[in-house]
């Protein structure tokens, strides 16, 4: 590289090891940049600290990812791409301890929960940390052969710790869906491949608005693959969707279909247009 060429970075929440932190390195060549929050790593990539954002947003266990829908709708960040990533759990421990001895197992929230079986094997007491690859780093930190943290493969590594035990999830089907953002509206070429695209719309203040506004959607054959709402000014009542379609704008019936939500809706904004993932077909 020489000296006049910058480094591109992509940002993502949590600490070094985390799973956001896998699928960064498995796709880009970029700089991989922790954030503490979801709130950071929009603001690294619209201040232009950072070039790209890896955001996870569904997982097939746990559902959405509620603060990931909080800020999309505010953001002036595009979507331009999308990863999935098969969700494993090492069981990992200083060096020296062993399964006999491990008395607590320290772990983000969801992992402890998708991890109930060798909890109870072991005896165990869970305990809760902000973050899969953070409980690694706290392990290695303590000092103490009786704790042991559930966290990916990567962090055993990176804080040089003994896997006890490989890919202890309760379930082989926990997949995480990532989006990647950026500043720019990287919009993909219509008929190379399949393409999704994501928009948020507010529905009008009328009778059947949304049975209105969706219908455009199944008279041009148009497959939503999701559709979910939010609470808009602190009401109750839902008037913010965020939908996905399989297809291009340009594509003659997801264009007729969106002519169609117009005219029942006050705003839409589209997020990104973006190829699918070839992983998306194993999971609709």
């Amino acid at each position: 590289m020489s000296a006049t060429e910058k480094t591109r970075r992509i940002a993502y929440q949590g600490e070094p090891g985390a799973n956001s932190h896998i699928v960064c390195a498995q796709h880009y060549h970029h700089e991989a940049v922790p954030c503490a929050s979801f709130e950071d790593v929009f603001a690294a990539v619209e201040s232009g600290d950072a070039d790209l954002a890896m955001i996870p947003i569904d997982n097939s266990l746990a559902g959405r990812v509620a603060d990931i829908h909080h800020f999309l709708p505010a953001s002036s960040l595009h979507i331009i791409a999308e990863h999935f990533l098969r969700i494993t759990f090492n069981l990992m421990a200083l060096p020296g301890a062993d399964e006999a001895g491990v008395r607590t197992i320290h772990s983000h929230v969801h992992a402890l929960g998708q991890c109930r079986k060798v909890i109870k094997e072991l005896g165990a007491t869970p305990v809760i940390s902000g973050d899969t690859a953070g409980a690694a780093r706290e392990v290695a930190e303590s000092g103490d052969t009786s704790q042991a943290a559930l966290a990916p493969p990567l962090a055993a590594e990176i804080y040089g710790l003994d896997v006890l035990r490989t890919e202890v999830e309760d379930e082989d089907h926990n997949t995480t869906r990532f989006v990647v953002l950026s500043r720019d509206y990287v919009k993909a070429p219509q008929g190379n491949g399949p393409v999704v695209t994501s928009f948020i719309f507010n529905v009008r203040n009328l009778p059947a608005a949304l049975y209105k506004a969706l219908g455009g959607f199944a008279t041009n054959s148009v497959n939503m693959t999701k559709l979910e709402s939010y609470m808009v000014g602190g009401g109750f009542t839902a008037t913010q969707f965020l939908a996905e379609v399989d297809g291009h704008p340009d594509d003659t019936g997801l264009a007729r279909a969106l002519e169609e939500l117009a005219f029942f809706t006050t705003e839409i904004k589209v997020l990104g247009v973006y190829p699918a993932a070839p992983e998306r077909a194993d999971h609709s």
